[in-house]
């Protein structure tokens, strides 16, 4: 099954890539501006193509860049689609602001009714997914979504401010990217709606105060609703690289030393591990697993590469000066005893190791 996705260096795009590696799907390719560029590249990328994901465009600017370059990207697309003769399953991700009398909306519907028109002239299959607000891990503050714009300020310490306390129907882009895979693979409906949770943008910033404040004090917090995992993970991402590794403090008395390395509000494993000098353990990534890392005794190199970016992030950390180091989602990872003597690790998860739901994909770094 040959996948191709346009826009895929945006923030749905990412997200979708790291969900089709997480589901083992291989033949992906991928279409930037370069492609647009000229007949013959487009001509390449769409010719053998099974499913192909529409993504590309743009939801900021002047109202005619808006409406120009989002049909003309459908109508290059549509125009290598007849040269070719392909006909994969088109995707096209589209928002609830179609039905919105703005120039955003009005461009949504044009791309769409030139796609149907495709499908029928052509007798191929188009399905158009209308998306709610999506919010994700590294999603571009005051451009993507107010979630990301209200992670960015309590992450640097700033106070965010409300403008309009409008309701929000929020779903994490993994779930959008489910949705548009599934969407290909089947292509059953002309309409496809994705609904969000409801909450009010008060309501948005009061739980992700909560959850910055409760993290900040080293607790982690209460995780098993679904919703509140996605915008602690979210979070997260704007603390990483620049907050990690994180000090803890060490309690010392004439009985020895105490650490206190995970305080939780519910739930999770911790295990202990050893390794020997110059093993590797690890290459893998999680999709929604919050982990965390704590060396006991030893020297290790953590090496931590975030899914198809070529640059990797190294931690040194030592037993010997208590620290944690808390593995963002959708990463690869591993780690390697660089000390001569054997390697003590603590791990905690935020949830029990479920074999059948493992969560734990391989990716090398």
């Amino acid at each position: 099954m040959n996948i191709g996705i346009t826009g895929a260096s945006g923030q749905i795009g990412w997200h979708l890539q790291c969900y089709l590696a997480s589901q083992n799907v291989e033949d992906v390719l991928l279409a930037d501006r370069a492609t647009f560029s000229s007949p013959d590249s487009l001509d390449s990328f769409v010719c053998d193509l099974d499913i192909l994901i529409h993504l590309a465009g743009v939801n900021r600017g002047e109202p005619e860049e808006i409406e120009s370059v989002n049909t003309q990207l459908a109508g290059l697309l549509i125009d290598a689609l007849n040269r070719t003769g392909a006909k994969p399953n088109l995707v096209f991700s589209s928002s609830i602001h179609q039905d919105r009398h703005t120039t955003y909306g009005k461009a949504k519907r044009l791309c769409a009714d030139h796609f149907s028109q495709w499908a029928n002239e052509s007798g191929g299959t188009f399905v158009n997914v209308i998306l709610p607000h999506v919010f994700g891990e590294h999603g571009k503050p005051f451009y993507n979504s107010v979630v990301h714009t209200f992670c960015h300020q309590l992450a640097s310490g700033d106070k965010p401010k409300i403008i309009n306390d409008e309701p929000l129907a929020l779903v994490h882009a993994q779930k959008v990217a489910e949705c548009l895979f599934n969407a290909g693979r089947s292509a059953s409906k002309n309409q496809l709606t994705l609904d969000g949770e409801e909450i009010l943008v008060s309501q948005l910033l009061s739980r992700l105060t909560e959850l910055a404040q409760t993290y900040q004090q080293n607790i982690v917090p209460d995780l098993r609703d679904p919703l509140t995992l996605s915008l602690f993970n979210t979070y997260r991402s704007y603390l990483y690289p620049q907050r990690f590794p994180l000090d803890l403090i060490r309690h010392s008395d004439s009985r020895g030393d105490l650490v206190e390395m995970v305080k939780e509000l519910n739930g999770g494993q911790v295990f202990v591990s050893t390794t020997k000098p110059g093993v590797t353990r690890g290459n893998h990534f999680h999709s929604r697993k919050f982990e965390r890392f704590v060396v006991l005794k030893g020297s290790v190199t953590i090496n931590i590469r975030r899914m198809f970016s070529d640059e990797v992030k190294h931690f040194e950390i030592s037993g010997e000066a208590p620290q944690v180091l808390d593995i963002p989602t959708l990463h690869a990872h591993n780690l390697t005893n660089t000390g001569r003597d054997e390697l003590m690790m603590l791990f905690w998860a935020h949830e029990i190791f479920d074999a059948s739901l493992p969560d734990t994909v391989r990716a090398d770094v």
